[in-house]
Parts: C-alpha cells; sequence; structure tokens
C-alpha cells in the first residue's frame, strides 16, 4: 500500500506538471510572438531576461494552481479542479498583464491578454477531463469499512457517496458486534476503514489496530482532537509532551493583524464604493424598504456588536421575532436579494465593521446571541469560537459550505484558532477571491438537515452531551 500510494502521487504529480507545462506553452508563444516584440520599443531583451520572463510566469501559475486546488487531480472534484485551474489562469494573467504593462511603460492591448487566457482555459480543460478519465481508470476508488455507533451516520455516508469516483462504502458496521469482530472485518478486502463518532476508547483501540496493520484510516475528530492539533511540543524532559494554553496572539500579532484589516478595509471600500451605490438603490427602488440591515452578532469574548449587510430579505422577514437560518429556496429573500447574496455583494457593508475593529477579515462567523444560546445548548463548546474576533470569513466558510452542520463549523473555527499565524490570515483572504464564484459555498440549509434549531436534535440532547463528555476521557 506504501508503494501504491507513493505511485498514485508521482501519477498525479506528472498530471499537475503536463497541465502547467500546456499553461505555460500557450503563454511562451503569445510572449516571444507578441509581448517581447511589443516591449523591445522600450526595452531591450537578452536571452536570458526572456527566460525571466518566462519563469515568473510559470512560478506564479504554479503558486496559484496549488493554493487554489488546480493540481488536486483526483483529490478534488473534476469540476472543481477545473475552476480552480480557470481560476489560477486568469489570477496569473491578471498580474502578468500588470507586470508587462509597467514594463511597456504603457498599458498593453487587452483582447491580446483574453485571447491567450482562451487558449489557455481551453489547454486546461482538455488536460483535466483527460486526466481525470485516465485517474478513474488507473484508480478505481477505494473500498471502505464505516464503523459507526448509536449515532446517525447517514449524513457521512451522504458525504463519501458525493465522492463515487473516490470512496465507495463497501460494507457499515456496528461498534456493538464488538471490537474483535470489528478488527477482524477490517483485515478482509477493503482499502480503508473510516472511523465514525463512537466513543473514545474504542476508537483508539480500533485506531492502533489499523495503524499496526498497516491500513489506511479515516477519522472524524472529536474537539479535543482539533484542539490538540494546534498544541506546542515540548522536550524540556525525556516524555513527549503536548502544552496547550488559553488562545492570546502575541502582540506583534495582534498590531499586524489589525494593520491589515485597516488598510485593506479602506482600499476595498473605495475600490467597492460603486458597487455598494448601485447595490443600494436596487434595493431601496424594489421595495422602498430599508437599504442596509442591521442585527447584534457577538464577536470576541461575546461582545455584542451590529453587524451591517445589505438587506436581502422582506422587511418582515422575522416579524414573529425568531431567529432562523436561510433555507434553500427561502420565500423570504426578494429577487434582488438572491442576486446580490449569489455575488456576495450584501456582505460589502461589513468592510465598515472590519474598519471599526468590530470584525477582522478572517475569523469565525459571527453569530447572533440567541442562535448561540441555543447552539450551546446542545454543544457547550459552540463558545469557543468567541475566543478570537469574528470575521468576514473563516476556515468553516473556505473549507465548508453554508449548510455545513454547526458541529463541523465549530470544528472548521476551531481548527483556524488553534493552528492561527499572519500567513495563514494571507493564504484564507486569497482562498476567499476563489469561493466567492464557487456557487456550492452558498447553498441554504435543507429542510431535512439536522441543526441546531430541529427538534430532532434537542431530543438527542442527552446522546451529544454524552459525545461531547468522550472528548474530556
Amino acid at each position: 500500500m506504501k508503494r501504491f500510494g507513493e505511485f498514485k502521487r508521482l501519477i498525479v504529480l506528472c498530471f499537475s506538471l503536463i497541465t502547467i507545462a500546456s499553461e505555460s506553452l500557450v503563454y511562451c508563444y503569445f510572449w516571444y510572438n507578441r509581448y517581447s516584440i511589443e516591449i523591445r520599443r522600450n526595452l531591450w531583451f537578452t536571452t536570458k531576461g526572456h527566460w525571466l520572463a518566462i519563469a515568473i510566469y510559470v512560478v506564479l501559475l504554479f503558486a496559484f494552481s496549488s493554493m487554489y486546488g488546480g493540481l488536486n487531480i483526483g483529490y478534488l472534484k473534476a469540476s472543481e479542479v477545473i475552476f480552480s485551474q480557470m481560476f489560477s489562469i486568469i489570477a496569473t494573467n491578471v498580474i502578468t498583464y500588470g507586470q508587462i504593462s509597467l514594463m511597456n511603460w504603457a498599458l498593453m492591448y487587452p483582447p491580446t491578454f483574453i485571447k491567450m487566457t482562451i487558449y489557455q482555459a481551453a489547454v486546461s480543460l482538455g488536460c483535466s477531463v483527460f486526466f481525470y478519465w485516465l485517474y478513474r481508470k488507473i484508480f478505481p476508488p477505494r473500498r471502505l469499512l464505516l464503523v459507526h455507533g448509536d449515532r446517525p451516520y447517514d449524513d457521512l455516508v451522504r458525504k463519501f457517496e458525493s465522492r463515487k469516483d473516490k470512496y465507495e462504502i463497501s460494507k457499515c458496521i456496528d461498534i456493538k458486534e464488538g471490537l474483535d469482530r470489528v478488527c477482524a472485518e477490517a483485515c478482509e478486502r477493503y482499502d480503508a476503514v473510516v472511523i465514525g463518532d463512537i466513543d473514545v476508547g474504542s476508537r483508539n483501540k480500533i485506531f492502533k489496530f489499523c495503524y499496526g496493520k498497516g491500513i489506511r484510516t479515516y477519522i472524524l475528530p472529536k474537539i479535543t482532537d482539533v484542539i490538540l492539533s494546534g498544541a506546542e511540543e515540548m522536550h524540556i524532559f525525556d516524555t513527549p509532551m503536548f502544552l496547550t494554553r488559553e488562545y492570546s496572539l502575541r502582540i506583534e500579532e495582534k498590531f499586524i493583524k489589525r494593520l491589515m484589516d485597516i488598510v485593506l478595509s479602506l482600499i476595498l471600500i473605495v475600490l467597492s464604493s460603486p458597487f455598494m451605490l448601485l447595490t443600494a438603490l436596487a434595493v431601496k427602488i424594489y421595495d422602498g424598504g430599508p437599504i442596509l440591515y442591521k442585527q447584534i452578532r457577538c464577536t470576541e469574548d461575546m461582545r455584542e456588536f451590529y453587524i451591517l449587510k445589505f438587506r436581502s430579505m422582506r422587511v418582515d422577514a422575522e416579524k414573529d421575532g425568531v431567529a432562523r437560518l436561510a433555507s434553500k429556496n427561502d420565500s423570504r429573500i426578494t429577487p434582488v436579494g438572491r442576486v446580490i447574496r449569489k455575488c456576495r455583494l450584501d456582505e460589502l457593508p461589513q468592510l465598515f465593521n472590519i474598519l471599526k475593529g468590530d470584525m477582522s477579515f478572517v475569523g469565525p462567523r459571527p453569530e447572533r446571541p440567541e442562535i448561540i444560546r441555543q447552539y450551546m445548548e446542545v454543544m457547550p463548546e459552540f463558545v469557543y469560537r468567541t475566543k478570537v474576533k469574528a470575521g468576514l470569513a473563516g476556515y468553516a466558510q473556505i473549507y465548508g459550505k453554508y449548510n455545513t452542520t454547526p458541529y463541523d463549523k465549530l470544528k472548521l473555527d476551531l481548527t483556524y484558532i488553534e493552528n492561527y499565524s499572519i500567513w495563514l490570515d494571507l493564504r484564507l483572504m486569497m482562498l476567499t477571491l476563489k469561493i466567492l464564484f464557487w456557487p456550492d459555498s452558498t447553498e441554504g440549509v435543507e429542510a431535512e438537515q439536522v441543526t441546531a434549531f430541529k427538534e430532532e436534535m434537542y431530543r438527542q440532547k442527552d446522546a451529544d452531551k454524552a459525545a461531547h463528555v468522550d472528548d474530556e476521557e
């Protein structure tokens, strides 16, 4: 299995390099036949100069493709890989257009860049489709054994089934059948074992058994696992030790983070002001109601503030005073609201919240106080999200969806909190640009989805609390 894994990584790397090389060759053609000729009027190019210009382009394209997932052939869905590659090409070409224009001391002819981008997109699409087809031929889906407990596991099965090109749940086995039976089954004809939400003791025994036998294992982390992911290793004694402490940014980190928020919010407010003006007019003209929607949210240490949004729902959307999440195809959303929500224009006024200091660009999304209280009835750990300042976007928005379950969002937000760094903030800001144009992240809550507001969850309150107690064992 180890050799198979290395072979698989080598094949994927070859696929990625061929794709990058193909896209770069298109740039080379345009560079030698168009751009370098036009720039010669102002700048003399040597052979090394040509290679340097091409090398800069290749590095930028590789960096963006790697960051946005364009190289994750087989790991991400084919549609997401294609979208990521297209986004990477556009981002690289925008920067390159500015770079070449500066070298030329004048703006280059835009249609040439557009033509090059179209050619690169066609090449990228062809490579992606072919390599995805070849990947599926070489690497069939992994056959998985799912070990589950009393808690519902249908949602987990659905998630794996959404990637039938990569996974196949061959069998589900209840932990009640006994550890011996589970371990014996794990040694059968499966490629990997998925350990679901079971008690910590059984989970650890199954994991150690699979680790010892060299069996690939997928584990659903508990809250304590996520917190430990950011623990500091200590080597003071001859006994390995992890140190976890109260979360607190160092003073220089706080200064840099706040400085970034102020500078970027001011720049974006200026750049987005025409879009904000048009959005405000559209909202006002549609029904004559208020342009902005103000709502109390909680930020760091549960401090309350008024979050600003362009109104996307009817004026009487919550006339009964009951807080509820937006559902899929929610009738309360106006036609104008649907457009601005899809384009994320409704979030633009939050730039003023960031400038004021109530929010940051990166951090857990701020929740309403009453919703936090409802979540905490079944998830006391939900308050951990308020250890840091609320953000415009965070782990839960980049790696999850609007309809990701609250428990999974909590684990994603804690991953950010426990692994915070300035570089992580910068990376998440760059990834947010991609998410703005990826429709899956805007899906509403399904009618049957279990959230903190569903009666089913309240009926399972005791079971949920017992599961969280397992985190502390």
